[in-house]
């Protein structure tokens, strides 16, 4: 279903009421409701008549209980769909609320994208998966919630321009290759340390994604390396083996020195080796700034060695 301009909507964007800053920790009401409305018509309204449809709402309200560790997410529930979404309407807890939000749009993305026929019988279906996923997205950022669902996974976001032009197309390259399999749940795990404000682990991963690239291009060229190789030696093994054309690295003197000292120097001060008696924290900004610089990275190899001709 298309997103509607309502009257009310376009004069909150005249007077400048239309949020314009992500935060992270709200999820009003009525985004909630609207989140309602695009799972009921993407997986249909339970009811003894499908099965299909109650055996996905079955299978959310499962994994939900078990990973908090209860029988149910709602006493006395009528199925398992009032039971998980009477409970995404009332807690409090916005991770956990986000938490159902992404278990149910990784059914939508897999289950439902995959068996889409049988689900277009279901009652109340109306809407495709990956029009689902939009109007997620979409919502999400009507909202002004710093979220989006990409690749499988929630990811939270700080600026709608970076994430569309940089995270998201870093996004789809790596999952267009296969051999890119592990650089991608390294990349995405990055992200989701970050959603959940763990930091030095953030800084962690998005080292390995890079280090983890690098060793896909070098396999894919059979160019040799070793396994434990720093960032630096392969870095300069990238360069050497002119995945860089001469060119570019002409016109940019100091791209080695860039890369060098960006992801692995961040990471190796901030969130790698011991930190001795004192406690180090990672700022977010630190964080969020070495995201966006390891998708950049990240983006710009993939380029290059589409390009490269050996």
């Amino acid at each position: 279903m298309a997103l509607f301009e309502l009257f009310s909507k376009r004069q909150k964007k005249l007077r400048g009421e239309a949020p314009d800053i992500y935060q992270y920790d709200k999820l009003e009401q009525n985004f909630r409701v609207q989140v309602v409305h695009i799972v009921q018509d993407t997986i249909g309204s339970e009811s003894s008549y499908h099965t299909v449809t109650n055996a996905v709402y079955q299978e959310i309200h499962k994994i939900l209980c078990k990973e908090y560790g209860v029988f149910s997410l709602k006493k006395d529930a009528n199925s398992h769909f009032e039971s998980v979404f009477n409970f995404f309407l009332n807690e409090k807890d916005h991770e956990k609320c986000l938490d159902v939000i992404e278990v149910t749009f990784q059914f939508i993305d897999t289950v439902v994208r995959e068996r889409e026929w049988e689900f277009n019988n279901a009652i109340g279906v109306s809407q495709k998966p990956e029009d689902a996923i939009d109007e997620l997205n979409a919502r999400f950022k009507e909202s002004g919630i710093g979220y989006q669902f990409e690749s499988g996974n929630l990811i939270r976001i700080d600026s709608q321009y970076v994430h569309s032009e940089i995270v998201k197309p870093a996004l789809f390259f790596l999952g267009k290759d296969r051999q890119y399999a592990g650089v991608s749940d390294e990349f995405l795990s990055a992200h989701e340390h970050y959603r959940h404000k763990r930091y030095k682990e953030c800084l962690n991963d998005c080292l390995k994604s890079f280090e983890s690239l690098m060793k896909a291009i070098h396999e894919k060229h059979k160019w040799p390396f070793n396994r434990n190789d720093t960032a630096k030696k392969l870095i300069h093994s990238c360069l050497s083996n002119k995945l860089v054309p001469d060119y570019l690295q002409n016109q940019f003197s100091s791209l080695r020195v860039l890369l060098e000292s960006g992801i692995p120097t961040i990471r190796n001060k901030e969130g790698g080796h011991g930190q001795g008696g004192e406690i180090t924290s990672v700022p977010e900004h630190l964080a969020s700034y070495t995201l966006h610089l390891t998708a950049t990275n990240l983006l710009f190899l993939i380029k290059c060695e589409e390009k490269y001709r050996g």
